[in-house]
């Protein structure tokens, strides 16, 4: 564990977090506050101008969704500043996980519900027709009003995204990320609103319930691709990057630092995330069989923390021979990488 530096620092758990680390945190929740902020303003344009536009509907259900991550980003990261305890000893990391798969699953479910909603409009041929309003004594189609909001409502989020994803990657927070990178792609939801409403001006009935299906395919894609993600993260999936692109190289790290000790023959670890920080169970050969002392074990272990703020728990663990079946690319990881 890392001693406590500063009086009234920030903690995920018992981790004591790096300055960069806590800017980054401070940071990451001023802009999700801001961001939600953003969106009930948009909501309420949205909805205000809705019709009967099955693209706009669609855009309006993305926007309502869109307060899941920052809402589960907020609580989590309060909820998994408690230090752990007798019944939670691994602390409570795991609330980010948790609020991964519930906003996650949400999309999903929303996404379909909407794909089959907008595909039997196609199907049925619904022909949406959008009125006017008396401005001045002259009539307006309230197509262009609908389209305004949509581009009005199409550049915050990509910066807001942008601002985001930089956060998400100092802080590993898997949330932040699938929520800055719904956040860049939400002008392609105002674009596909926008020219299904000026398809229906056009007399293109069919442009409307198409943009619609667009829209909802866009949501079915970031549900089920964050539900997978969420899900590998809570079985233990082995440890990644904050975007799940490739292993997380701390392991590889870990290894290297722990085979290159003078008492060390060979080292193996298997991390298991937690969600911001990892839990780390590192199996080491010595050489020539003879056992470390404990002052070497504990020096290891005390440098291995300090490679990385986000080593938690570090175990290390002397054994005869490497336990290849369970660890990363041993027989039982089914070729994973």
């Amino acid at each position: 564990m890392k001693p406590s530096a500063a009086r009234g620092a920030v903690r995920f758990g018992h981790t004591e977090l790096p300055e960069e680390q806590r800017a980054a945190l401070r940071k990451a929740v001023k802009f999700e506050w801001i961001t939600l902020g953003f969106l009930a303003a948009s909501t309420a344009l949205v909805y205000a101008v809705l019709g009967n536009s099955q693209a706009m509907k669609a855009a309006w259900v993305e926007d309502l969704l869109s307060f899941l991550p920052p809402l589960s980003f907020l609580i989590a990261s309060r909820t998994i500043r408690r230090r752990p305890s007798e019944e939670h000893p691994y602390g409570f990391h795991r609330a980010v996980g948790i609020a991964h798969v519930v906003a996650a699953v949400a999309l999903t479910v929303m996404g379909a519900y909407l794909i089959v909603d907008s595909g039997i409009g196609l199907v049925t041929a619904e022909h949406p027709t959008i009125g006017g309003f008396d401005l001045f004594g002259q009539t307006v189609w309230l197509g262009w009003v609908m389209i305004l909001a949509m581009l009005l409502t199409a550049g915050p989020p990509v910066y807001l995204g942008h601002v985001k994803m930089k956060l998400a990657e100092k802080l590993h927070d898997k949330v932040l990320y699938a929520d800055a990178d719904m956040n860049k792609a939400d002008w392609m939801t105002a674009v596909a609103a926008a020219v299904g409403v000026a398809g229906i001006g056009l007399g293109w009935w069919w442009a409307d319930a198409v943009a619609a299906l667009v829209i909802s395919a866009s949501i079915l894609h970031d549900g089920v691709r964050n539900t997978r993600a969420a899900i590998s993260g809570l079985m233990d999936k082995r440890a990644r990057t904050y975007d799940d692109a490739e292993p997380h190289p701390l392991g590889s790290r870990i290894d290297a630092y722990l085979s290159g000790l003078d008492w060390a023959d060979t080292a193996k670890s298997r991390i298991r995330d937690e969600g911001h920080v990892f839990h780390v169970e590192s199996f080491v050969v010595p050489q020539d069989g003879k056992m470390p002392s404990m002052e070497q074990l504990e020096s290891a272990r005390n440098a291995c923390i300090d490679l990385d703020w986000k080593v938690q728990d570090m175990v290390i663990v002397p054994v005869a021979e490497l336990p290849a079946e369970y660890l990363p690319g041993g027989a039982a990881s089914g070729g994973e990488s």
